[in-house]
């Protein structure tokens, strides 16, 4: 059945059918419709936090009691959750994270959109990890992708980000749901109280804290990052659009890639979905072909920086910050690069 919703909803909806049970977090715009969907449900367990910490915290004890189980927010409350981001990873447990990113630094503008995230959707906690982050670019694909989203936080363990926007959020589109084809993960381990697991942000060995064991922190680290990117690859999700004629590849990703969706008669458009780990093989392959490499993204060159690391080549960059995009002014800086 054909339905009008906007990103926020489709978001929403998407936890349910991935059968999220437990949801906790502190409105914030422009995040709050997601929390204030689930207030409305009587299926799951929901619960209005005091702030942003309390939500990620309650949100990690729940999937450890056995439910999979969602926050949301937008740039400060991310900003806050960061600590419980990296106890999740050390302590291996599936939460989805959602962000739906707005003009910052601080309180910023908040009805504005914005991708200044990017970096923090990655290197935002202390210490190394490794997390999956997904950026939809329309209401179908908010739906969809926070079912995978769940789906790659079950199969890793550990907690997945979904990026959107505050013009995503808003952006009201006409979809099926019921023809979108995804597939579900289960629950992959026992509650906390069936577990013989030990559970502290400590390293720590059959439950002995180990805190000064070097090689036992190397053997942990190194295996939870190929069991994170193993899990990854199964995910590799993007939309490359090759304009054979050109010699200019623009990667963009989320809101900003709907917009300059017509230059694709003039130029190649390669979109991450998975933004990290970063696609590293298929966005070699299509640089491959075209002398020069533009990344536009709404901010001062966060993920820029990420395409230059993989490519040992100059990057171009266009920032569209502030909260609008023009695309005559796109067209402009295009031509002059």
């Amino acid at each position: 059945m054909k339905e009008i919703l906007h990103g926020n909803e489709a978001i929403a909806r998407g936890a349910l059918k991935a059968n999220m049970k437990f949801f906790a977090g502190y409105p914030i715009t422009p995040a709050s419709e997601i929390m204030h969907f689930f207030a409305k449900q009587k299926d799951i367990q929901f619960i209005q936090t005091e702030d942003e910490i309390s939500a990620i915290n309650m949100g990690i004890g729940a999937s450890l009691g056995g439910m999979k189980s969602m926050t949301a927010t937008s740039g400060p409350g991310f900003s806050l959750m960061q600590e419980g981001l990296g106890l999740a990873h050390k302590l291996r447990v599936p939460l989805v994270v959602v962000d739906v990113q707005r003009v910052g630094p601080s309180t910023g503008m908040p009805t504005m959109p914005s991708q200044g995230d990017i970096m923090q959707s990655r290197y935002g906690s202390h210490g190394d990890y490794f997390p999956i982050v997904f950026y939809p670019n329309s209401a179908g694909e908010c739906f969809r992708y926070t079912i995978e989203a769940f789906n790659a936080s079950e199969e890793s363990r550990t907690p997945v980000i979904l990026l959107s926007d505050a013009l995503l959020s808003r952006l009201y589109e006409v979809i099926d749901t019921e023809k979108i084809q995804f597939r579900l993960k289960p629950r992959g381990f026992k509650p906390l109280g069936d577990n013989k697991r030990h559970f502290t942000g400590l390293l720590s060995e059959g439950g002995i804290p180990r805190t000064r064991d070097t090689k036992l922190y190397r053997k942990w680290i190194k295996e939870m990052k190929t069991e994170i990117e193993t899990v990854a690859n199964r995910y590799n999700f993007y939309e490359y659009l090759e304009n054979e004629g050109s010699d200019t590849l623009i990667i963009s990703f989320g809101i900003a890639s709907r917009v300059i969706s017509s230059l694709k008669e003039k130029y190649s458009l390669f979109r991450p979905i998975r933004i990290f780990p970063i696609l590293e093989n298929e966005i070699k392959k299509a640089a491959e072909k075209h002398d020069k490499v533009v990344v536009l993204e709404m901010n001062y060159g966060q993920y820029k920086n990420e395409i230059e690391r993989i490519l040992k080549k100059e990057v171009h960059s266009i920032n569209p910050v502030g909260g609008r995009i023009e695309l005559k002014e796109i067209r402009e800086e295009l031509n002059g690069i």
